[in-house]
């Protein structure tokens, strides 16, 4: 699993010190949001089972996210195949960080960073990213990094209830349209 690294962030394979802070982050209503009810422990381990899965399948998956200063477990980004129950296809990039770490571009930084893998090492022509209609802030990620949406895609999640979380957007972006870092 090859590691990425920004100026202040480091994407890295999980490591068994993650699980604690990772069921942390997956039990907080705030972070789970737009994502449904919060996950148990055992839930939140077996995510990152399919994770390590999912990077041993394709080659690329969601990464760990740390603070390189402090070394600090503070999330997850990556990439990842769009489920097959989705009205569409492709690799979509996302990003999840516990709460004391927003606010800060680390969201924007580590999305940069897996979009130059996917563009430049994967070779994928284009990428998409998919939240809630109501997910504002990763909305605003979105925007930041150069993805564009079209209101003609949004879509209600097959895999959800009716409710908030039902309506979603997508956003995509091409090889070539990034924002270069100045």
């Amino acid at each position: 699993m090859p590691e990425l690294r920004t100026d202040r962030l480091l994407l890295r394979p999980w490591r068994e010190s993650d699980l604690a802070p990772w069921a942390a982050m997956n039990a907080d209503p705030a972070v789970r949001e737009h994502l449904g009810p919060p996950l148990t422990r055992e839930q939140s381990d077996a995510s990152v089972a399919r994770f390590q899965a999912g990077f041993d399948e394709l080659g690329y998956g969601w990464w760990a996210v740390e603070a390189r200063a402090t070394g600090e477990f503070i999330g997850f980004a990556g990439l990842d195949e769009v489920e097959d129950d989705m009205p569409f296809t492709g690799v979509e990039v996302g990003w999840r960080l516990a709460r004391p770490f927003w606010g800060h571009g680390y969201a924007s930084e580590a999305g940069r960073a897996a979009l130059a893998f996917g563009f430049g090492t994967l070779g994928l022509p284009e990428i998409l990213a998919v939240t809630t209609v109501g997910n504002l802030r990763s909305q605003a990620v979105m925007r930041r990094l150069g993805m564009i949406r079209d209101p003609a895609e949004d879509f209600d999640d097959p895999t959800v209830p009716e409710g908030p979380l039902r309506r979603n957007v997508v956003y995509r972006i091409r090889r070539g349209e990034e924002p270069r870092e100045s």
